[in-house]
């Protein structure tokens, strides 16, 4: 088989994952669950459940992947624990199952940065949104991003992952702070910033059972923890990089980048006295489309948004297929680009049912969320922290220059803290899912 890449740079990888962290789950996810789940105080529970549960899940993910320099699934036979390679194929799974839908909002991405130009939606948003969001045409778009997504994937590590990431996401950066600054400016703008980062303690105290599960689930959701991409992109790259300084510049950019979506997204839809969670997971779409349509160049503005927001999907989707694309070439003697082809048209035949049903779509969506996520990430937490564990603190202690205490308190901290809270997470989930209330 032909020798595996590796990253070009350490910045490339960290890009890459940023890429991969940002993506939809923080500029279309993130404002539509705060919205649904208590504005501030969700932002707050997320912003703790990020530091606390998904920086440390993280480095478990990286000290499995660097270790193997091998595929998700194959992982951890390669470190000498082969009974655990179902949590290489959960990932796998999730990663397949997540791509399937999440390129069907790539879909409606393209859609809308194509209607921007004409000032299509402004008329009628919400019609709008009902009309590209299922069916035919829904179907034609999720394919046209799955090739998008396929294309780049195909051409590698280096020259397209890299390549791509290195471009999208200090683009992505550049146009949110001005997108946020200009948001501010407008009236109604303050309140939107209220609403974002102004807390409601007795809201979250009160509803801490169904924002906790959320907010936990939305992490694991933006930072790609649960579904095989960051053992796999970990598997990349080299012996002496930092593991904890890495993992640590993803999260706080990725956060970092969430926090500007929500500046964008709020101030726009109170400056046009818009109800933020008044259409689920087509909020962001029919809420920005709306204000779009009430401002001065609304084309141009809103082909910069929603240029954005597509630049941010697809530096997610590579993601997600490369996981799946990186097993089959680890194990198979194939070529990247037959292989990238292949996987990439299973998961957009296995997308066609929800750009057919925003039902069956919130259904996928539920389950990866509610189960597969949580479940991956416990199932990782645990065998890190008290399986592999003495090997992990040894490798993540490798290149950090001596940083052993850190690594020790590291190792206790994903045994205890991380472990509980996403064990619990997954009770509270699971129960969400089944429609069980846990607190009467």
């Amino acid at each position: 088989m032909a020798q595996r890449e590796t990253w070009a740079t350490r910045v490339g990888f960290i890009l890459a994952a940023v890429g991969s962290a940002v993506g939809l789950g923080n500029i279309w996810r993130f404002p539509y669950m705060t919205a649904e789940n208590g504005g501030a105080a969700f932002v707050v529970v997320y912003l703790l459940a990020a530091g606390l549960i998904g920086l440390p899940a993280m480095l478990a993910e990286f000290t499995i992947g660097r270790k193997a320099k091998k595929n998700v699934f194959d992982a951890f036979s390669s470190i000498g624990f082969p009974a655990w390679r179902i949590v290489g194929l959960l990932g796998l799974v999730t990663g397949f199952w997540i791509l399937s839908y999440y390129s069907v909002v790539g879909g409606w991405v393209i859609q809308y940065l194509l209607g921007s130009f004409t000032g299509t939606y402004f008329g009628d948003p919400g019609t709008f949104f009902g009309d590209i969001s299922t069916g035919p045409t829904t179907v034609a778009y999720h394919a046209v991003f799955m090739l998008i997504t396929v294309g780049i994937v195909a051409l590698g590590v280096k020259d397209g992952i890299e390549a791509a990431t290195k471009a999208m996401v200090p683009s992505i950066v550049v146009i949110l702070v001005g997108l946020a600054v200009w948001g501010v400016t407008l009236p109604g703008g303050a309140e939107g910033l209220a609403y974002f980062l102004s807390p409601d303690i007795d809201a979250l105290l009160s509803n801490l059972d169904t924002i906790i599960p959320f907010a936990v689930g939305q992490a694991f959701f933006s930072l790609s923890l649960g579904m095989g991409v960051m053992i796999t992109y970990a598997s990349y790259i080299g012996e002496d990089d930092n593991l904890a300084v890495d993992a640590g510049s993803i999260v706080v950019l990725n956060t970092a980048i969430g926090v500007l979506a929500g500046l964008v997204v709020f101030p726009l839809l109170f400056a046009q006295n818009v109800d933020p969670g008044e259409a689920g997971a087509g909020a962001v779409f029919v809420s920005m489309a709306t204000a779009f349509g009430e401002l001065p160049a609304g084309e141009l503005i809103g082909a910069v948004f929603f240029g954005v927001v597509l630049v941010a999907a697809l530096s997610s989707a590579i993601s997600l297929l490369e996981v799946v694309v990186s097993y089959t070439i680890d194990n198979y003697d194939v070529s990247r680009v037959s292989v990238s082809v292949a996987v990439g048209a299973i998961i957009f035949l296995l997308g066609i049912p929800s750009a057919l049903s925003l039902d069956t779509f919130g259904l996928y969506d539920e389950i990866a969320n509610s189960l597969l996520l949580p479940t991956g990430v416990t199932l990782i937490v645990t065998f890190v922290g008290w399986v592999y564990g003495r090997d992990a603190v040894a490798e993540l202690r490798q290149g950090t220059g001596g940083f052993g205490s850190f690594a020790s308190t590291w190792l206790w901290h994903v045994r205890v803290v991380v472990l509980t809270a996403v064990v619990g997470t997954l009770v509270l989930s699971v129960s969400e899912l089944l429609g069980i209330s846990l607190f009467g």
